[in-house]
C-alpha cells in the first residue's frame, strides 16, 4: 500500500495541518480526510526507494502495546470513532514503525476490513491472540471492555517476563564479570609474576604452579577458546530450531535447581492468565486452547496442551489430563477441577494466575536475597585465591632471603 504526504487545512479550528498515511489512492485518502474535518491542499505519493540513514526502531515491544490497547479502550469508551482513535494514537507516536503499522490498520479499516483482520495483517506485532480477542469484541459488541482486558493481560505478561529477566540477569551479570576479571589476570598479570618467578632459585608452592599453568593455556588458546564458544553458541541456536531441540532444552530448563520452579511458575501463570482472558472474553475453549499453545513459551507445556484439546474434543474433562501429565501442581489441577465442576472456569483460572504470579514475585526476592552473598564469595575466592597463589612465592622468598 502506497504512502501519500499531505496538506490541509482544520476545518473546526482552522489551522494547517500535514503528515503521511498509507492509502489505496489519492482519492481514497482525500475522502478519509474530509470525513475528519479536514481540507486537504495537496495529496502527494511518496517514491519509495530512497535510502535512509535513520535510528528508527525496528520492534514494538509489548509495554508499547499495552499502551496503546489501554489507550485505545479508553478512546472507545469515550464514544471516539474507532478509526479517529487509531489515527490520533498513530500521529502521536514516538516508535515510527508502530506508528506505521496503525497508519496501515486505519487505512485498512477506512477501506471496509475490519478491526481484526486489519491487525492480522501484522503478526509480530499482533499475535494471533490478539487479533482473536479483538474479534470477539467485535462481534459481540463490546470491543472496548475486552481492549481492557487485553492490556491488563499484556501488563501482566510484561510483569512475568520482568520477573524472568530478574531471575536471570543478576547472576549471569555477576559470573560473566568474574570470568572476565580472571581471563585479563591470568592472560595480563600472571604472565609479570611468571616472568619474576623465573628467577627465583625456589621451589614454587602447588597453587602458583596451577594458576601459571593455566595462564599458558589461556595466553596459548584464548583465540581458539573464543572460537570454540563462538561455534557452541551458534550451533545451541540451530539445534534449538529443531522440534527436537527446544523439547530437549525446555525440558531440561525445568529440571534447573531453584531456576526450575521459578520457571515452571512463571509458565503456569502465563498459561492460566491467557486461558482465562480468552474464556472471559468468549473465546470458546477449544479454539483458547489452540491460541494458548501457540503462546505457551515452552515446548513441553504446548505438548500438554495439545493432549488437553484432544481429550476435551472427544468429551473428557480438562482436570484429568493435567494431572497425568505432572506438569502442572496439584492445586492447579484441583481449581481446574472445581471451576468446571461450577461453570467458572475463567474465574478459577485468573485466581491460579493471581497466585503464581504472587509466588514468582516471592521466590524471585528470595532468590536473589540468597545468590548476592553467594555469588560475592565466589568472585572474592576465585580472584583472592590467583592473588594469595601469585604473592606465595615472595613470603617464601623472604623467608629464605631472613635466614640467610
Amino acid at each position: 500500500m502506497p504512502i501519500y504526504a499531505y496538506r490541509g487545512r482544520n476545518v473546526r479550528t482552522n489551522e494547517t495541518v500535514s503528515g503521511e498515511r498509507f492509502s489505496n489512492n489519492s482519492q481514497a485518502l482525500a475522502t478519509a480526510l474530509r470525513r475528519e474535518q479536514v481540507s486537504p491542499f495537496s495529496i502527494r505519493e511518496k517514491q519509495a526507494g530512497k535510502a535512509s540513514f535513520s535510528f528508527k526502531r525496528k520492534k514494538v515491544s509489548q509495554t508499547e502495546i499495552a499502551v496503546f490497547t489501554r489507550q485505545f479502550s479508553v478512546m472507545l469508551s469515550a464514544g471516539l470513532p474507532l478509526i479517529q482513535a487509531v489515527d490520533a494514537i498513530a500521529q502521536q507516536h514516538p516508535n515510527e514503525t508502530f506508528r506505521t503499522v496503525l497508519e496501515s490498520v486505519r487505512s485498512d479499516v477506512e477501506a471496509g476490513s475490519t478491526l481484526s483482520a486489519a491487525l492480522a495483517k501484522h503478526p509480530k506485532v499482533f499475535d494471533n491472540l490478539y487479533t482473536n480477542m479483538v474479534a470477539a469484541g467485535e462481534t459481540g459488541g463490546i470491543l472496548d471492555t475486552i481492549l481492557q482486558r487485553l492490556s491488563s493481560f499484556i501488563e501482566k505478561i510484561v510483569k512475568l517476563k520482568r520477573a524472568l529477566r530478574s531471575a536471570m540477569i543478576y547472576p549471569s551479570t555477576i559470573i560473566s564479570v568474574a570470568v572476565g576479571v580472571v581471563v585479563i589476570i591470568l592472560w595480563k598479570v600472571v604472565p609479570v609474576f611468571r616472568t619474576l618467578f623465573e628467577g627465583f632459585n625456589v621451589q614454587l608452592p602447588l597453587l602458583t604452579r596451577v594458576v601459571i599453568g593455566l595462564s599458558e593455556i589461556v595466553e596459548k588458546f584464548a583465540i581458539f577458546f573464543v572460537i570454540f564458544f563462538v561455534i557452541c553458541a551458534f550451533a545451541f541456536q540451530r539445534f534449538y530450531k529443531t522440534d527436537k531441540g527446544r523439547h530437549a532444552i525446555d525440558r531440561l530448563i525445568l529440571k534447573i535447581p531453584v531456576l526450575g520452579e521459578v520457571f515452571r511458575k512463571i509458565i503456569v501463570a502465563r498459561f492460566t492468565r491467557t486461558l482465562a482472558t480468552l474464556l472471559t472474553s468468549g473465546v470458546a475453549i477449544l479454539e483458547g486452547l489452540s491460541i494458548t499453545a501457540k503462546t505457551a513459551g515452552n515446548a513441553i507445556l504446548e505438548d500438554v496442551i495439545t493432549t488437553l484439546r484432544q481429550r476435551i474434543e472427544e468429551g473428557g474433562t480438562m482436570a484429568d489430563p493435567m494431572r497425568q501429565s505432572g506438569f502442572f501442581p496439584s492445586m492447579v489441577t484441583q481449581m481446574v477441577s472445581v471451576g468446571e465442576s461450577t461453570g467458572e472456569m475463567d474465574n478459577m483460572l485468573v485466581r491460579v494466575a493471581d497466585f503464581y504470579e504472587e509466588e514468582v514475585d516471592v521466590m524471585v526476592a528470595n532468590l536473589l536475597t540468597l545468590l548476592e552473598p553467594l555469588l560475592m564469595v565466589f568472585l572474592g575466592v576465585v580472584v583472592g585465591g590467583i592473588v594469595i597463589a601469585m604473592y606465595l612465592p615472595l613470603f617464601k622468598l623472604i623467608q629464605v632471603l631472613s635466614g640467610g
